[in-house]
């Protein structure tokens, strides 16, 4: 398994929670709280959009 170094976890209003971690290589990974296991891994670009989608309340129902 991946050294994946996670954050703290993200909860939006009325939603589930998600974590990101990066790991040594530069990888980036986002997963709901909990589920850390069960994980989405993209460039550091791409969770970037995502996540900033997610914030702005366009893709939470992804999560």
């Amino acid at each position: 398994m991946q050294d994946i170094a996670w954050e703290a976890p993200f909860c939006g209003e009325g939603n589930n929670c998600f974590r990101l971690g990066t790991d040594a290589e530069g990888n980036a990974y986002i997963a709901v709280a909990g589920h850390e296991d069960e994980y989405v891994t993209d460039t550091m670009d791409a969770l970037r959009t995502l996540i900033r989608d997610i914030k702005a309340g366009k893709a939470d129902h992804l999560l």
